[in-house]
């Protein structure tokens, strides 16, 4: 074309969560038995709806007004149950109109970065939640820019690091944190939650709060809102969703919390813009938003969750334990969500490093793909083509650690425990082979 039409950012659109999907579905054509364990979608993993839950919406559906438009910014009825719910916490306090939804929080992420101003930075943890940091490096055009999360403190952010980089970077404009996290399964406590807003108070940046499993979390102090701690003076968003804690990813219904908009005029005016490019699509999908105040005023709710986080508990604690005594990585409890990740020990992958493939036209179509790869995408490749198991490796989350992560997302407990005691000897066989 006479003109160059792609994005200076387009080659930072990668999702590898759902890329390794590639290739398992091609070692699968070959033959090859694939446990997709690459993504957090419990529905396909076996956990089965609630009823109550199901009846909600099927009632829903009955109602005419379900299959409209309903307001731009989402359904009033809901926009005002979720900032009631906001204000019951004592924190910053909300109305309807600074709740804006979203088809799903892809859709919100989108439309973060897609109308921040270029220059404009977001810092973000690493490793990194591939939506969230492929976003904002092809917004900017750039590498994302990370601070460490660090595995020997239980994945917790290193705020050090966060401080010298936001001081000597003023194109830092916000602060983007994930709690509980994914990939680690970290969850953040209050004092750590109130450092970071002391940061962006410091320093005169946004927050930026992924709390999409919030209502996933299995530690000992709880989920502590961005809305608790971010007092009256830091402008501010929690990303919000359904997917994960009905659960209904298929719904595609998210949405954001803003939070100190009347504190700032530049960030009034980037949540109008939020708003605005919002209208340009009329609304959002509409029988979701409406089942939310149904579901969670429903009195089954609180006990769904508490039920699904002592499952979540025991999983991550029998997965965790998979691995105890295992030389050469260092695996995290998680606490939160529904990942585990495993990461290697620096220096203990090798190149020469192999896992036996039975299949061999399998063997034949993996080999190409490992050379010039990351040492753990290696072994991901390794792992996929012998045991069919399919993660994701941990270098594709923004980071330098080499590690995968898995799901804790199996129903089935003997192939839960297979999946895991699978992952412990394919690493034992896979590092002694060197």
């Amino acid at each position: 074309m006479r003109r160059n039409i792609v994005h200076s950012g387009a080659d930072a659109l990668i999702y590898e969560i759902r890329q390794i999907v590639g290739v398992a579905k091609k070692l699968e054509a070959l033959g090859v038995p694939i446990t997709y364990e690459n993504i957090g979608d419990p529905i396909q993993k076996g956990e089965k709806v609630a009823p109550w839950m199901k009846k909600i919406v099927s009632d829903l559906i009955l109602e005419d007004k379900s299959w409209a438009y309903t307001a731009t910014q989402g359904f009033e009825k809901t926009r005002n149950f979720l900032a009631e719910k906001v204000n019951e916490r004592g924190g910053a306090q909300i109305t309807a109109d600074d709740i804006l939804f979203f088809n799903g929080l892809g859709d919100a992420v989108a439309k973060i970065f897609g109308f921040l101003r270029r220059e404009a930075r977001v810092i973000g943890p690493s490793p990194a939640y591939s939506t969230l940091s492929s976003a904002e490096a092809a917004h900017s055009g750039y590498e994302h820019m990370t601070y460490n999360l660090n595995p020997e403190q239980g994945w917790m952010p290193d705020l050090e690091d966060i401080e010298n980089k936001v001081k000597y970077n003023d194109s830092i404009a916000g602060i983007l944190l994930i709690n509980p996290d994914n990939p680690t399964g970290a969850v953040y406590d209050k004092n750590v939650m109130r450092e970071i807003v002391k940061i962006a108070e410091k320093y005169d940046v946004m927050l930026i709060c992924d709390e999409t499993y919030a209502h996933v979390n299995y530690s000992e102090t709880g989920t502590i809102h961005l809305s608790e701690v971010i007092g009256n003076k830091v402008p501010g968003m929690a990303l919000r969703s359904v997917s994960k804690e009905f659960p209904w990813p298929g719904g595609r219904c998210g949405w954001l919390e803003i939070f100190n908009k009347d504190k700032d005029p530049v960030f009034a005016r980037y949540a109008k813009s939020l708003l605005d490019a919002k209208m340009l699509e009329v609304c959002s999908t509409t029988l979701p938003q409406m089942a939310i105040p149904e579901v969670y005023s429903h009195p089954q709710f609180l006990p769904h969750l508490k039920e699904r986080n002592e499952k979540f508990k025991k999983k991550a604690k029998l997965a965790t334990e998979s691995f105890k005594g295992l030389k050469g990585v260092t695996v995290v409890e998680p606490k939160g969500a529904f990942y585990l990740t495993v990461a290697f020990d620096k220096g203990v992958l090798g190149d020469k490093m192999t896992l036996p493939i039975s299949n061999a036209k399998a063997e034949e179509f993996i080999r190409p793909l490992l050379g010039n790869c990351a040492p753990d995408r290696r072994f991901v490749y390794y792992l996929l083509a012998s045991t069919g198991i399919c993660v994701v490796p941990l270098s594709s989350f923004c980071t330098d650690r080499d590690g995968f992560r898995v799901t804790l997302l199996e129903e089935d407990e003997e192939k839960f425990r297979w999946i895991y005691n699978t992952l412990r000897k394919s690493i034992e066989d896979y590092t002694a082979s060197a």
